[in-house]
């Protein structure tokens, strides 16, 4: 998993009924090696399992809004992300895409927690 960074992108993804195994597969063979070729390995990924259901969680982190407006583009431009966006556009119901900054909290500092 990949170092603090002062900017994280967090994605929520609600997928279809029942197919959470289906997106899995389809994202961990097609779209993570882009991923991980462009973006770095993730802050976290996840899957929901109390509250909203149906729903993939998952965080990169970034230096900044340029550095994340680079790596998306040159991910975007890979020639293997189409056969992701293909497989998976039947299983996402919904996506939810959030910016988050690290909050300056000096208890934390060199602790390695974001607030």
């Amino acid at each position: 998993m990949q170092q603090r960074k002062p900017l994280v992108d967090l994605r929520v993804y609600t997928i279809a009924l029942r197919r959470i195994p289906d997106f899995l597969e389809v994202f961990d063979r097609l779209a993570m090696p882009v991923q991980l070729r462009h973006l770095g390995p993730p802050i976290g990924f996840y899957t929901a399992d109390i509250g909203p259901l149906n729903q993939v969680v998952h965080l990169w982190g970034y230096d900044s809004l340029a550095d994340l407006e680079a790596r998306c583009a040159a991910r975007n431009a890979d020639p293997e992300w189409p056969a992701y966006l293909a497989a998976s556009g039947s299983l996402i119901v919904a996506q939810e895409n959030r910016i988050v900054r690290v909050a300056p909290l000096p208890s934390l500092a060199g602790s390695g927690r974001d607030a």
